[in-house]
C-alpha cells in the first residue's frame, strides 16, 4: 500500500512539473497585452433578476478592459425592468430604467452585477439595489 502511493505522488508531481513548463512556454511565446478602451454600446444582452422583478438590458457607454477571451465592462444599462405592483393603485409592470453596473464576458457567455435606484415615494425611501444577470455577447 505505501509503495502505490509513493507512485501516485511521484506520478503527480512529475506530471505537475511537465504541465508547468509547457504553461510557461505558452506563456513565454504569447505575451498579452491588455487593452482599455470606451464604447459607446458593446453588444451585450442580459436578463436577470433584481428587487423582486426581472430586467433585461443592453450595455450601453462603458469602459472595457479587454485580456484574450475575456472583457469586463464598467458601464451604464439602457434597460426593461418587469416588476409586478401588488398595490392598491397599480403602476406598469414594464418601465424603462438606467442602471450600471459591471459585466465580464468570456467569449459569447456574459454574467452581469448591475444597480438600480428605485425612487422615493410616499411609502418608501429610495435606494439602490443590487442583482445579478445572464446574457450574450454579440460582437
Amino acid at each position: 500500500m505505501k509503495h502505490s502511493f509513493t507512485s501516485i505522488v511521484l506520478f503527480c508531481l512529475t506530471f505537475l512539473l511537465f504541465q508547468s513548463d509547457s504553461i510557461a512556454q505558452e506563456i513565454k511565446s504569447e505575451p498579452v497585452k491588455p487593452v482599455i478602451k470606451f464604447n459607446p454600446f458593446d453588444g451585450v444582452i442580459v436578463a436577470g433578476y433584481v428587487d423582486n422583478g426581472a430586467f433585461v438590458n443592453f450595455t450601453g457607454p462603458s469602459v472595457s478592459l479587454t485580456i484574450k477571451n475575456s472583457k469586463i465592462l464598467l458601464g451604464m444599462l439602457p434597460s426593461l425592468r418587469y416588476k409586478e405592483d401588488h398595490g392598491i393603485f397599480k403602476n406598469s409592470p414594464i418601465t424603462p430604467n438606467l442602471g450600471c453596473g459591471l459585466t465580464y464576458c468570456y467569449k459569447k457567455i456574459a454574467v452581469q452585477v448591475p444597480l438600480y435606484y428605485n425612487a422615493k415615494t410616499a411609502t418608501a425611501n429610495g435606494r439602490w439595489n443590487i442583482g445579478i444577470g445572464v446574457g450574450m455577447r454579440l460582437k
